[in-house]
């Protein structure tokens, strides 16, 4: 019997159908292991289509005409093997669909392009032959200042060159006509830093016992789980960055996950300035260049540290020894699209698979994570409960606005809150508002009708912004806001709720000495607006920063002593389950901020329900109290850590198509709801936002202590929607495993 190997494509387009792998010949010139991992140009039916190469078998079936593939796309594979198998764990742990899976592993290949370049100008002769040509054009005396500032100042841009020495564009090309300057092009990087001799702080006994804890088992080469515990202030980070050592020397390499693109500034000066060129970098802000080459710099050895947000985790390091994730609670390690993945999740996968160690850091972990370090779990738990230098942790005073409203006071700062920043502005310190929604004035009603003006596309009221128009935060659908009632023509348009525009507008006011910067979604929309705004606040260029959770974490400040709560009730009360364990976690991290320097610092917590206990055992910095706490409401309700969770959510353009899909998925699923298959289900309902971009939307969420039942539930009833009853444009079904958000 003849046997010959064929490859096996994923295509990259296609919908449900065309989830599973096809197999394809492979021509004599393809004959090579390297195969697997490219894209390949493929027939399919009447057309060509793009795929990737999953895997090689063999071919026993000599009746069997199977088509050839076309071509190579390129020049080298676009995953490696070990992505390949990451890509299979995701697919399969979290039902995405093969393609997604892969395109997002590979995309900064997929998206490859040249990145944004400056030019640099240098000098083209020694400083004896630029006496010579200095007098022999004294004539023109602007190409002599060009010229003198090159030498002097060697490897600036033209736009530098420029403004240095007072000449226009025309000058500088002048010059590089005759070659008396030429100039080298390097990628742009507003995140640069200058390299200083890595200097070492001397550990306090907390880190240094955690450090000899991991080091240990890196040496050892074994797989092990870290959570770090530690109080904000406690040097987590030199704690990363001790480890990390520890792994290059061994020749492995590092992950180190962010969750916010606004940490990144501090965290790369940091990693650049102990590790140089080591380190690279992986956000969605830098161009689809520069993360093509900086991809292409880890998988070709030149960077061993990599260090990014979510999808960090996917680069194509060699010899994985360490994965650090910083602030590991965070929700935006969770991918809010298909493939669902969480990066914590895919971290321990990777890490189980290179017998690598991971180390959790926060101060506050996620109650999925403490539970699995308390008692013995599978974890190491490791505190440090004591800030670096022995500097105490910032004193908190809760503000019951409740009482300040009816006291006659109305306006977003408390009594408390403005003599505290009044107090901190005179003695020349600085203040962090905190307020986690952006905008001026969060709905817009007709005081008249009751006419709340919302978004065509999406269940949500338009937000005011101070330039005067309405905008959706979920689709970016914007409009004028208009002077009369669309409803019923009335002059009467209320502005209700508060924003971040409207917090700076009347900090500006109450407080015209101060210096006052904003950090939001709408500021930081510009490449390198978040690494201009923080070290503008760094260099005491601002008094007052008012941001919203971009400064709740991570970030360092030794001139801030005070920080403010603006409200502490925002997030309390959203249908989600996990609504108190974020409200605790984010008063405690932006608390966190205050204080970092020995003159100690204070914060003030304004809200209208100052008995909840996420609220007190915040204020209280104790975790332990909400943990015990929180965990008694879990329990009772059997929700998670108590249970495993997945959502289905349904959603599509078309209405009744949408309610039949989820109505024929819960009849499959009702087989398995039940007390002896220990199944819990609500729904199918309408999702608390139920229609975002034109969808409408439902969803039903299952919980059981039975992972695999639930799997298994969920599994047949989403097969069956596909398969059965069909999805499409009008109406579809996806899977969310382990939700994050209820939204």
């Amino acid at each position: 019997m003849q046997v010959s190997r064929v490859a096996e494509v994923i295509v990259e387009t296609g919908g449900i159908s065309m989830q599973k792998s096809l197999h394809y010949k492979i021509p004599e010139e393809m004959q090579s292991d390297n195969l697997v991992g490219s894209r390949v140009l493929i027939p399919l039916g009447n057309r060509q289509a793009s795929g990737f190469v999953v895997g090689l078998a063999e071919d026993t079936s000599v009746d069997r005409k199977l088509k050839s593939i076309i071509k190579l796309l390129d020049q080298e594979p676009v995953l490696t093997k070990e992505q390949l198998r990451i890509a299979r764990w995701i697919s399969g742990y979290y039902f995405s669909s093969p393609q997604r899976t892969l395109q997002a592993i590979a995309h900064p290949v997929l998206n490859k392009t040249r990145s944004c370049r400056e030019k640099h100008y240098y000098v083209n002769f020694s400083i004896e032959e630029l006496n010579r040509v200095t007098r022999e054009i004294r004539r023109a005396p602007k190409q002599v200042a060009v010229l003198n500032t090159t030498a002097r100042s060697p490897g600036l841009t033209k736009k530098q060159l420029s403004e240095k020495a007072c000449v226009s564009y025309t000058v500088i090309d002048t010059l590089i006509s005759k070659g008396y300057l030429y100039f080298k092009e390097v990628m742009s990087d507003v995140n640069s830093t200058s390299y200083i001799s890595p200097v070492k702080p001397e550990l306090t006994g907390e880190q240094a016992k955690v450090v000899k804890n991991i080091n240990f088992y890196l040496q050892k080469n074994v797989h092990k789980v870290f959570l770090l515990h530690g109080v904000t202030g406690s040097g987590k980070t030199e704690v990363y960055l001790r480890c990390i050592d520890c792994a290059l020397q061994l020749k492995k390499s590092a992950i180190v996950l962010v969750p916010e693109i606004s940490l990144t500034p501090q965290m790369i000066r940091c990693f650049k300035e102990r590790l140089g060129n080591r380190v690279a970098l992986l956000h969605s802000r830098m161009s689809k260049g520069e993360r093509y080459e900086e991809w292409n710099r880890i998988s070709q050895g030149h960077a061993d540290v990599i260090l990014g947000t979510r999808s960090a985790i996917f680069s194509p390091v060699n010899n994985l020894g360490i994965i650090v994730i910083d602030e590991e609670h965070e929700f935006t390690y969770k991918q809010g699209e298909s493939p669902r993945y969480h990066a914590r999740a895919v971290a321990l996968y990777r890490a189980y698979v290179n017998s690598a160690a991971v180390v959790l850091g926060s101060a506050t972990p996620s109650l999925e994570s403490y539970c699995r370090a308390k008692d013995k779990g599978p974890y190491t738990l490791l505190k440090m409960d004591n800030r670096v230098d022995n500097i105490a942790l910032p004193f908190v005073k809760v503000v019951d606005m409740r009482k300040e409203f009816s006291s006659g006071n109305k306006a977003i700062f408390g009594s408390e809150l403005f003599n505290a920043v009044n107090k901190r502005l005179e003695d020349n310190e600085q203040v962090i508002l905190f307020l986690n929604r952006r905008g001026f004035n969060t709905f817009v009603v007709c005081r008249e009708c009751g006419m709340v003006l919302k978004c065509p596309n999406c269940d949500i009221s338009l937000t005011y912004h101070h330039q005067g128009d309405l905008r959706c935060h979920y689709c970016n659908y914007s409009q004028m806001a208009p002077s009369l009632c669309p409803g019923c023509r009335s002059k009467y348009i209320g502005y209700f709720g508060t924003g971040t525009q409207k917090v700076e507008k009347e900090a500006k006011d109450l407080f015209p000495q101060a210096r006052i910067i904003r950090m939001d979604a709408d500021t930081t929309g510009r490449k390198g607006a978040h690494y201009r705004i923080l070290k503008d606040f760094e260099e005491r260029k601002a008094d007052i920063l008012i941001g919203t959770q971009m400064v709740a974490k991570g970030l360092n400040f030794s001139g801030v002593t005070l920080v403010g709560i603006i409200s502490a009730d925002t997030g309390l009360y959203i249908p989600d389950f996990r609504s108190a364990e974020r409200t605790f976690q984010l008063i405690t991290q932006v608390a966190g901020r205050s204080g970092r320097a020995k003159s100690g610092g204070e914060v003030i917590v304004q809200t209208f329900n100052p008995e909840h206990y996420a609220v007190t055992a915040a204020a209280a910095g104790d975790y332990e109290g909400f943990f015990k706490e929180e965990m008694n409401v879990r329990k009772e309700m059997q929700y998670p850590p108590y249970s495993r969770m997945i959502r289905l959510l349904f959603f599509g353009k078309d209405e009744n198509k949408v309610n039949s899909l989820a109505e024929a998925a819960f009849k499959i699923l009702q087989g398995y709801i039940n007390e002896d298959k220990g199944i819990i289900a609500v729904g199918p309902s309408p999702a608390p936002l139920t229609r975002v971009r034109g969808n409408y939307r439902l969803h039903i969420v299952l919980w059981s202590k039975d992972e695999e039942i639930l799997r298994d539930a969920v599994k047949k009833t989403y097969d069956y929607c596909v398969k059965s009853v069909g999805t499409g444009k009008n109406a579809g079904i996806s899977v969310d495993v382990d939700p994050y958000s209820m939204i």
